[in-house]
């Protein structure tokens, strides 16, 4: 391992220190910051705090990726973000803008937002609007609510990442402003500047914007983006690689948005010299962030040289090639960067983590030590030799020999790999090196058991990786198997949080700090004498400290905060302590302290034996009355398939009856034609009453019967003339031929033409009954007092109000309409039979 590569495992480790029984949340202590610090600027939206940056990324994320948006455009995507951050508290979060406003915003056209932008976020349920008119009825624009943002707020659950408060949304609102905002002159005002990407308009505008914002969400006080962890795309790069996961569209799109705003200098990638002498890492720097907390270019210049290579092909080692070596170059210009935030490797997951050798020299020559190559003399600063391979100094077939390229210092004292005496340890790794063969595959030796070769670095999983970390140490000094043991367990601890409520992307976070804490109850890596043990049984395994299936050692894996049940637990154990001394002290006064702490204890285990008793009866009973309930849903299970098979077998029974009219088989009681020829009959006498209602006189049952009877002779006629119309699109000689088909399609004719004529008689006797006094009256009426509200005192005559009181009256009309002909329907249908029988035959 080289020099550089073996810095961090030399850094102290953090330790957390607890007190007996607090909570292992707790505020750490922060080292006093070296050299300057920067003066924040008051209402400066780019100096963002932690907590405020992750609350505004949180929000901005739940919007962006919500499963609604799904295939949405970028274009639609910011919208919800502006419109969300423009939302007014003190009007029930309603955001007032138009569409042209929009798309200023946007950096879209106005028809762009009308016709892409606002039907998608209505069509996926994410936005309500209503048009905004004056007072004439022109619209002025739109009042729009954001309904995820909405919701949340309405719900009072401000753990919600929408459900932002009123200084949240002041914080977004100014940060888009500075980042795209369109600018504008209000009146008697200070002029607000145009945004940095205000000038970006058209194609890929609203992707640029929408990267800028969750590019600035990502980064720390000192302008440095947080590239994304694992494998990347080789030919992009992890710089492209984290704005296309930002964004969610492909590498080859993110380093397009990535050269845009480089192109206007909003975004700086800086390639950072690595130990191969390659400039092959490489970081970026939001400018706008960085010069607003005072970062200057010469003061990030001064970093420490990066531990990995952001490209695997160019990390020169002894795994490589000849012809890839040669191809390398060796010339570079370190970047600008800060100490307090190494880049991230382009390609860490694929990166050649072995160390840099030396070359090859000859048996007599002197080597020239360099610091950090294989080969040089550790010393005796407490490092592992037993961490590198003890044999690859010998020759290739596993034997003794030593190769020719052997130092000659070796013989003055042992090097990496090498030691003063034989261990059983070393005879055992070579005689794995010698039975592994070319295939690499675990042979027989020793004791005849295939032995697992194990891994050195934690699981490729990141999520693995991120629950680990705190144990890294503990895990390299694992066997194999082990580490696939440990492996599994750590992944049936992800999912029970998962399934505990906890959210799947904080679920490995909350597992490293619970083995975080199980180490500092412990004392440290360096005491646990078995690793494997202490993970499985002690480290990984939650700890209920009460009967809560969320508890954690008095925490809630759900909340985060100490559980209000083990407070309760703790509770009643105090009081019933208490409630038993104090009886002691009244039934024996005279006790000594010994005695009386003998009795409180007997006492106190008698209690726990009749609650444990109690628990056990309850739990009985739980089950009883659970059997009892299996018992009663399987009845009822059994009830419903029998009554569904009762119901169909009525059902077979009905089909196999003949039509009561027409006497046809297998009409279930009544065919299609009959059926037809029984509504129509219904329609027919409706629509007499409809005519009735308002022209017949309602006392003179001979006047009803004779407006009845034009009803029914004008349909029949409608009914003949529709028939006439079927017969001269239709082909009569197959209608002849098949008298039934016939039957029923005039029996169909003459009900779809009965439904028609009753639709027209009952328009027809609202018309009439709105022409009635009663219904101008009441029209008047509203009109009279619409024309008089307060708001149109001044021009009572004017266009607005006489607009308002024409539609009041008209609306006062057709509810009187409406009410006379159900008044005269009820009183028709009320008659006497004689009269009723004649109006229906």
């Amino acid at each position: 391992m080289s020099a550089v590569a073996a810095q961090p495992a030399m850094l102290p480790r953090p330790r957390t220190e607890f007190a007996g029984g607090a909570s292992r949340r707790r505020l750490r202590s922060v080292p006093a910051q070296a050299g300057p610090v920067a003066r924040l600027e008051l209402g400066n939206p780019l100096q963002l705090t932690p907590t405020m940056r992750a609350r505004l990324l949180a929000a901005v994320r739940a919007l962006v990726t919500s499963p609604a948006l799904a295939g949405a455009s970028d274009g639609t995507r910011l919208a919800s973000v502006v419109l969300t951050a423009k939302a007014d508290a003190r009007k029930d979060f309603e955001t007032s803008i138009w569409a042209e406003e929009l798309g200023r915003w946007l950096g879209v056209s106005q028809s762009t937002v009308a016709h892409t932008v606002l039907p998608e976020l209505r069509g996926a349920g994410f936005l309500g609007s209503n048009v905004a008119t004056n007072s004439i009825g022109w619209a002025t624009g739109l009042e729009c609510w954001v309904i995820p943002m909405y919701r949340a707020q309405q719900a009072g659950d401000r753990r919600h990442a929408l459900a932002l408060s009123r200084s949240e949304l002041a914080v977004l609102l100014s940060l888009i402003e500075v980042l795209f905002g369109p600018g504008w002159e209000p009146k008697d005002k200070a002029p607000i500047p145009a945004g940095l990407l205000a000038g970006r308009t058209g194609r890929g505008a609203a992707t640029d914007r929408l990267g800028l914002l969750l590019m600035v969400l990502t980064t720390g006080s000192a302008g440095w983006l947080q590239l994304c962890p694992g494998s990347v795309n080789t030919d992009r790069g992890r710089p492209a690689a984290t704005v296309a996961r930002l964004l969610g569209c492909t590498a080859a799109a993110g380093a397009k948005v990535l050269g845009r705003l480089q192109e206007h200098g909003v975004a700086e990638v800086v390639r950072k010299q690595t130990g191969s002498g390659l400039n092959a890492q490489s970081r970026v720097r939001l400018v706008p962030v960085a010069k607003a907390h005072g970062v200057a270019v010469r003061e990030a210049r001064r970093v420490t040289k990066p531990v990995f290579s952001d490209l695997a092909s160019t990390a020169s080692g002894d795994l490589e090639t000849v012809e890839t070596a040669e191809t390398l170059g060796a010339t570079g210009i370190e970047g600008a960067g800060q100490g307090e935030m190494a880049g991230s490797a382009d390609l860490a997951a694929t990166a050649q983590h072995h160390a840099l050798h030396a070359s090859g020299v000859t048996a007599g020559g002197s080597l020239s030590l360099s610091r950090g190559f294989s080969g040089e003399g550790r010393g005796a600063k407490g490092r592992r030799p037993e961490r590198v391979c003890a044999g690859e100094d010998q020759a290739a077939d596993g034997g003794s020999a030593v190769a020719g390229t052997r130092s000659p210092v070796a013989e003055g004292g042992p090097l990496r790999g090498e030691q003063p005496k034989e261990s059983p340890v070393d005879k055992r790794g070579g005689q794995r090196a010698a039975g592994a063969g070319a295939g690499g595959r675990p042979k027989a030796v020793g004791g005849g058991k295939a032995q697992q070769q194990r891994r050195v670095g934690l699981p490729a999983d990141l999520r693995l990786r991120v629950a680990l970390a705190p144990v890294s140490w503990l895990w390299e000094r694992l066997s194999g198997w082990q580490q696939d043991q440990v492996e599994a367990a750590a992944k049936a601890e992800l999912a029970q949080l998962a399934g505990l409520g906890v959210a799947p992307e904080a679920a490995p976070r909350l597992l490293a700090d619970r083995l975080t804490d199980r180490l500092a109850e412990t004392g440290g890596e360096a005491l646990v004498t078995g690793p494997y043990g202490w993970l499985i049984r002690r480290g990984l395994p939650q700890r209920q400290a009460c009967s809560h299936r969320n508890c954690d050692d008095g925490v809630r894996l759900d909340t985060g905060q100490d559980c209000e049940n083990c407070g309760n637990v703790l509770h009643l154990r105090r009081a019933r302590r208490a409630r038993i001394g104090a009886d002691i002290d009244r039934e024996l006064p005279g006790l000594s302290d010994g005695e009386r702490r003998r009795l409180l204890e007997k006492r106190l285990r008698e209690q726990a034996a009749i609650e444990a008793e109690d628990l056990a009866w309850r739990q009985e009973q739980a089950r009883e009355q659970q059997a009892r309930r299996d018992a009663a849903r399987a009845t009822a299970a059994q009830q419903a398939e029998a009554d569904l098979a009762a119901a169909a077998a009525a059902n077979a029974v009905r089909q196999a009856l003949p039509c009561e009219d027409c006497g046809r088989d297998q009409a279930a009681g009544l065919c299609e034609r009959c059926d037809h020829r029984r509504q129509t009959e219904v329609l027919i006498g409706e629509a007499g009453l409809y005519a009735a209602a308002w022209s017949a006189d309602l006392t003179d049952p001979g006047h009803i019967a004779a407006v009845a009877g034009q009803a029914r002779t004008a349909i029949g006629d409608s009914v003949a003339a529709a028939w006439q119309e079927f017969l001269q699109i239709t082909d009569v000689a197959a209608l002849e031929a098949n008298p039934e088909a016939a039957q029923d399609a005039y029996a169909f004719a003459a009900l779809q033409t009965a439904q028609q004529a009753v639709q027209e008689y009952q328009d027809t006797a609202l018309a009439m009954l709105g022409r009635t006094e009663e219904a101008e009256a009441e029209a008047r009426r509203a009109y009279t007092t619409e024309q008089g509200r307060h708001w149109f005192k001044h021009n009572p005559n004017g266009a607005d109000a006489v607009a308002a009181a024409t539609r009041a009256a008209d609306t006062a009309r057709e509810r009187v309409a409406e009410y006379l002909l159900a008044a005269r329907l009820e009183q028709l249908r009320g008659l006497a039979a004689r009269t009723a029988s004649a109006v229906i035959a």
